[in-house]
């Protein structure tokens, strides 16, 4: 290795270089795994309570609370935020009752974690970049009311959050504490839908929407995680093996039901925007829709590509199975030959203004999805593989 260190030929040369660069790597990796919580920062974590390695938490770079949460959050009408968001930005959709909310993924961008209430339901909303997660979750656990904020700490690439009360580490992919007094809980999570602006406003014009007055300066409207979403590239500081079925970086919408777990590739969502299917016995449809902008590719969203939106529901309505189909480029079902929008409302026909349940779905990165869920069914692939 010495003699290969101090040659000057160019085929050494080169190979010097890339030996440097692996070994940077390793210590940058090697350091990363060893930063440890102190006493001063985390006094109220009991870290003898964990369920995880240790050495499979990193630094993400910021310290506790250096992203910070939103904790008083304000809102605007659909009206008076059309003068700052575009008509194609994603935003995190929540109803709860008659009650509608939009989280604009410009401003979650910067802040990851939002705690709220809608209605009497204290949910906290949740969004990480680095594995395009955005979850929303019931903050209750038992008699407490729970706030969290952000560690500046990762495992798998996912952010780790904390709860205030007993500053006890959750990861947001699962839900679950996995370190301190509240190990091995877990938050119920709220259904949620990520849609274009333009799409909540046809559905829910009297929702509200998150404000840019947040407390903080921000640049809220531009990426600082430019270009991170290209297809080929590896995520931030995720050190497992990749899942070898999906690109790393492709998007993934999942459909839980029971054990069964299913993901849905943008690749296929874009040849196949309706697809009526069957998860765990229960009738299913996805549908889906390009046009959303990426909060993750361009510095400024506006400038950035689109990409599709994807939704999941079920297909029985009372004691009825609808199937659905695109017609001239509107989803209706075969049955009664409805219309129906992205977020599953009939916009017109016998069914005008019913609403398909929901079920447990999101949209993500694969490697997140499948690092945490290795078991996973991949639509249009042999079982198995």
């Amino acid at each position: 290795m010495h003699a290969l260190i101090r040659s000057r030929a160019l085929p050494y040369r080169l190979a010097r270089i890339g030996l440097l660069v692996l070994l940077g790597w390793f210590a940058v990796k090697n350091l990363v795994h060893a930063e440890v919580p102190t006493s001063l920062e985390w006094p109220y974590t009991d870290f003898k309570k964990c369920l995880v390695e240790m050495s499979d938490i990193q630094s993400g770079g910021p310290p506790k609370d250096g992203i910070p949460a939103i904790d008083q959050p304000r809102f605007v009408s659909i009206k008076k935020a059309t003068a700052w968001l575009d008509p194609r930005e994603p935003v995190i959709v929540v109803s709860v009752g008659n009650k509608t909310k939009a989280y604009p993924l410009q401003i979650l961008i910067w802040h990851e974690i939002v705690n709220d209430r809608i209605g009497e339901l204290p949910i906290t909303v949740t969004f990480c970049p680095l594995c395009n997660a955005s979850i929303v979750f019931d903050r209750r656990q038992g008699d407490r009311v729970l706030d969290f904020g952000t560690t500046g700490r990762l495992r798998k690439s996912d952010l780790v959050m904390y709860d205030r009360q007993t500053e006890s580490w959750w990861q947001q992919f699962t839900g679950r504490a996995i370190i301190g007094e509240m190990s091995g809980a877990v938050l119920k999570r709220v259904p949620a839908s990520i849609v274009s602006f333009e799409d909540l406003w046809a559905t829910y014009r009297h929702a509200q929407v998150l404000s840019r007055k947040t407390g903080y300066n921000r640049a809220y409207g531009s990426n600082p995680y430019r270009g991170y979403d290209t297809i080929k590239d590896r995520p931030f500081l995720f050190f497992d093996p990749v899942d070898p079925r999906l690109p790393a970086m492709e998007r993934v919408l999942n459909i839980n039901v029971g054990k069964i777990q299913r993901l849905y590739p943008s690749t296929v969502l874009r040849k196949q925007p309706v697809i009526n299917d069957q998860v765990g016995g229960v009738p299913v449809v996805v549908f889906s829709r390009e046009g959303t902008l990426s909060v993750l590719d361009a510095r400024s969203i506006k400038a950035s590509r689109t990409i599709p939106s994807a939704t999941a529901f079920q297909r029985r309505l009372g004691k009825q199975t609808l199937s659905f189909e695109l017609r001239s480029g509107v989803i209706a079902d075969r049955e009664t030959g409805s219309r129906w929008n992205l977020l599953g409302v009939a916009v017109g026909g016998p069914l005008k203004g019913t609403r398909l349940h929901t079920v447990d779905s999101g949209v993500h990165f694969a490697f997140a999805w499948l690092a945490f869920n290795p078991d996973s069914q991949i639509y249009g692939q042999p079982a198995g593989q």
